[in-house]
């Protein structure tokens, strides 16, 4: 049975959570983007934590049966994108984070509450 994209969100974040993703923040797109419902934002301190968050979060949705679209940025770990369909989960790495800082981009997006 296919999960809600709230459910996938949640599953994302709760992912990213177990591998000690740095400010997560899920953002609601409904009505702002047709890009996806949510994003998930993160940050990783290292590259290896970038690589393992990233490794977490497709082993998770893809045991609960999610097709992922896409993943680019493994190899330098330094913006891992990652597309679920309807949730779209970027994690960076600490530096990278504040220089792209897209929270700013969709500052019209609420921030939504997670598991």
């Amino acid at each position: 049975m296919p999960i809600s994209p709230k459910q996938l969100l949640d599953l994302a974040v709760q992912a990213a959570d177990e591998k000690k993703a740095m400010d997560i923040v899920a953002l609601d797109l409904k009505g702002i983007s047709l890009i996806a419902d949510y994003f998930v934002i993160c940050h990783g301190n290292s590259d290896i934590q970038v690589q393992s968050i990233a490794t977490e979060v497709r082993k998770q949705v893809q045991e609960a049966g999610v097709d992922i679209k896409g993943i680019e940025g493994m190899d330098t770990a330094r913006w891992v994108l990652m597309d679920l369909g309807d949730v779209i989960v970027h994690i960076f790495h600490r530096d990278e984070r504040e220089y792209y800082n897209i929270e700013r981009l969709w500052s019209d997006a609420k921030v939504v509450e997670t598991v």
